[in-house]
């Protein structure tokens, strides 16, 4: 069987499916390699040291004609699906319950799609394959340096001849993996961290780094099936963003990490709390997408300023900040599950299995996940009602409007102009995060919301 490694084409997207080292994994099982020209550059990999380790360097075009399987980061673009052929499978994130169309139009191609954000992540054998852990331990790491790197004073408290500087007070929002990595790493670079979490379970987990986790009265044990946490009621959202308030305006940082698959992320950081944040203060979006986030005003890859001197970052793709690190981490999440896939050096699909079940989005020229297919059956019934949106306009959304009030922006630029005026003084690209197998964390999932992933 040949699986065959793309080169990424999403705006900012560094990170590459395989890296060299799990190539020599795969061949044992009857898997040869191929891999598009340029593939790893993003992620300081080059041609050669794919070829060294027995990799077949192809262009785009042999890629599609030969490989039976397509390995991708991200979900792959129309131009990319237009060249897949019946009978070949893609395995990336592909984000179905983001975008269903997507998986309509892969089993429309005839094309298994088997996407890794579909794991079912409370079995213990899932783990090596657990790519949304792995990708949101890199963004929680990542996310307390944009926050030390944007936020106008020291994390840690120093003492020197010139005075002391107290440390920075940082609440993190959300406590399950990338919470618990940007609540380390934070703690790491000294700062008094604060965490918060619906779960009462989070709290040992949060004290256990060496943070405080903060209590609210307002809001009851939220904790769902699986570990992760449900979804708070319309009353609770708003009990608890009340009570949040209070809170928020007590720190310099916040970082906020509550997603929910395929649907807008929960707001926890209101336009009251902003305001009533001290000017310089900083906060970090991690839910940031195009579906809204988790603070008001807060828009994907854009840093905002407010007219209180408050920085917003809406950090949507930290992982891909972080290429080297992210690209080992996920390159050992596929190999372990192309390895389970794998019987006699061909794809054996079963549903049937458990594993399977969650992954398998398309085969057979049809959606088989039951969640995504139910998606798809929504989207395309006719609406009832007043007529819909003409097909040339966007999928229509009333949540499209509640950040477009730009009054109290002052300033506004791309995420990267700022974080290149304010140099990452912790970045080494010699240092490989993953260079040993990671520790997995518990399967928790998105505190504040159900899931706490960046892509």
């Amino acid at each position: 069987m040949k699986a065959a490694v793309v080169k990424e084409t999403a705006p900012g997207e560094r990170r590459v499916a395989l890296v060299p080292e799990a190539v020599a994994r795969l061949r044992p099982a009857g898997i040869d390699v191929l891999v598009e020209s340029g593939a790893g550059d993003g992620a300081w990999l080059t041609d050669a040291a794919y070829a060294d380790v027995g990799a077949t360097i192809v262009s785009s075009a042999e890629l599609y004609r030969s490989a039976d399987v397509i390995l991708t980061v991200t979900k792959p673009s129309a131009a990319m699906v237009a060249q897949l052929r019946p009978g070949q499978a893609i395995v990336g994130m592909l984000a179905p319950l983001t975008d269903p169309e997507l998986a309509a139009a892969l089993a429309a191609q005839g094309v298994t799609a088997i996407s890794l954000d579909g794991l079912p992540r409370t079995l213990s054998r899932t783990q090596p394959m657990d790519a949304l852990s792995s990708q949101s331990n890199v963004a929680g790491y990542k996310a307390a340096l944009v926050a030390a790197t944007a936020f106008g004073r020291f994390f840690p408290m120093l003492i020197t001849a010139a005075g002391t500087a107290r440390p920075a007070k940082v609440l993190v929002l959300g406590t399950g993996v990338a919470g618990l990595q940007a609540i380390g790493t934070a703690r790491r670079l000294g700062a008094v961290v604060s965490g918060y979490d619906v779960r009462p379970s989070s709290k040992t987990e949060v004290e256990s780094l060496g943070a405080t986790f903060v209590e609210l009265t307002s809001v009851g044990d939220a904790a769902g099936q699986g570990g992760y946490a449900r979804e708070l009621t319309t009353d609770e959202r708003q009990a608890q963003q009340d009570e949040l308030t209070g809170h928020i305006a007590r720190h310099d940082v916040v970082i906020t990490t509550a997603q929910v698959p395929g649907r807008r992320p929960p707001l926890l950081v209101t336009e009251d709390a902003i305001k009533a944040m001290a000017p310089g203060s900083v906060i970090v979006d991690m839910g940031a997408s195009a579906l809204g986030g988790n603070v008001a005003g807060s828009r994907p890859s854009e840093t905002i300023i407010t007219g209180n001197g408050i920085t917003i970052i809406g950090a949507d793709n930290l992982p891909a900040t972080v290429p080297a690190a992210a690209s080992a981490a996920y390159s050992r999440n596929i190999a372990a599950l192309l390895l389970h896939l794998i019987s006699d050096g061909v794809l054996a699909i079963d549903t049937g299995d458990e594993i399977q079940a969650g992954v398998v989005i398309t085969h057979g020229g049809r959606v088989v996940h039951e969640g995504v297919a139910s998606l798809v059956a929504e989207r395309s019934a006719p609406a009832p009602g007043p007529p819909v949106a003409s097909p040339s306009e966007p999928f229509a959304d009333p949540r499209e409007n509640l950040y477009a009030d730009p009054r109290e922006d002052s300033y506004t630029d791309p995420q990267e102009d700022v974080t290149q005026v304010l140099p990452d003084l912790f970045a080494r690209p010699e240092e490989d995060l993953f260079s040993e197998p990671q520790a997995e964390l518990p399967p928790t999932g998105g505190g504040t919301g159900v899931d706490d992933t960046s892509n």
